[in-house]
């Protein structure tokens, strides 16, 4: 509950930054700040790590960082911060087939309820596009969509990665047989990623975006927002994220998640004075409405357990 808050209010911080800076130098410098915290207390837990671990964890990161390159550049993009977390939040329910395209582990049934669902949700989602990104058609996706599903099919795949490397518990294969994962220290493997993530953004930034232009401009409202983002949004989060994921089953993991998008459209309506069109509520409706039918069976049993 507290990562999907905090997760919720990151989007605000990132929001304001991007405004004022290119939006892959804003997170290049907001992971590479947010590892150097971590890394100034896990330095002992880095120091002990095998060289298995550290590619395991590198792997995680460069597939998180790519999926941030996409999700950072979308939300530079988007009219709307709300809409926009519905959308990253698709990438729940490829959790699952994530999981079982490349590690072999079984798709809930309720995953093929929930697809449709979600299909449905985006094109009601793309029927709220603003008026001047629909050149009159009644039917049109903006350049943010595409970049921000891009970027939740990748997160998707990244949970999947940083679960199995944080995660000592073993899962059952379709074919019926047991996979066990070793286990990377959480704080160690956080520090990795966000470090690895600050480096792939920043790569993309030098090859993409002006820096000059950024130094010029560099004020006590951008360092500001840079720093909550790094601190709060980045290195707190991911580390408490991290450590819930070591605690859960590879899938039962994203049950809380679905929360963020809610809590995003929440906080926006407040700090960006968001308001939503018929068509992009009922959007947000179906999307939120496919990860809850994704997660049922998970979410009857996460409440049962605590009667």
């Amino acid at each position: 509950m507290l990562v999907t808050l905090l997760a919720a209010i990151s989007w605000m911080f990132s929001k304001e930054a991007v405004q004022l800076m290119p939006p892959l130098l804003f997170m290049s410098v907001r992971f590479i700040l947010a590892g150097a915290v971590l890394a100034s207390v896990s330095y002992k837990q880095l120091h002990a790590l095998s060289g298995a671990d550290w590619l395991r964890s590198t792997r995680v990161g460069l597939v998180f960082g790519v999926a941030m390159c996409f999700w950072v550049t979308g939300l530079a993009a988007a009219s709307h911060v709300g809409e926009a977390a519905f959308l990253v939040s698709l990438g729940v329910v490829m959790v699952p087939i994530i999981a079982r395209v490349l590690f072999r582990e079984a798709i809930p049934n309720s995953t093929w309820f929930a697809l449709p669902v979600a299909v449905a949700g985006l094109a009601f989602l793309s029927l709220g596009a603003p008026a001047e990104t629909t050149d009159g058609n009644a039917l049109e996706i903006e350049t943010a969509h595409i970049l921000l599903f891009i970027s939740a099919v990748i997160f998707a795949l990244y949970f999947n990665l940083n679960t199995r490397a944080a995660n000592t518990a073993s899962s059952v294969l379709a074919d019926g047989n047991r996979s066990e994962r070793a286990r990377v220290p959480v704080l160690a493997l956080t520090t990795i990623v966000l470090a690895v993530v600050g480096l792939v953004t920043g790569l993309a930034s030098a090859l993409l975006e002006p820096w000059v232009q950024t130094l010029t401009r560099f004020n006590g409202e951008l360092l500001w927002w840079v720093l909550l983002s790094a601190t709060v949004g980045t290195a707190l989060r991911f580390l408490i994220q991290t450590y819930a994921q070591s605690l859960a089953a590879n899938s039962h993991g994203i049950v809380i998640m679905v929360l963020e998008p809610l809590w995003t459209a929440l906080i926006a309506a407040a700090w960006f004075s968001e308001s939503m069109s018929p068509s992009q509520l009922i959007g947000c409706v179906l999307v939120f409405l496919s990860l809850l039918v994704n997660r049922f069976k998970v979410i009857v049993r996460f409440f049962r357990t605590r009667r």
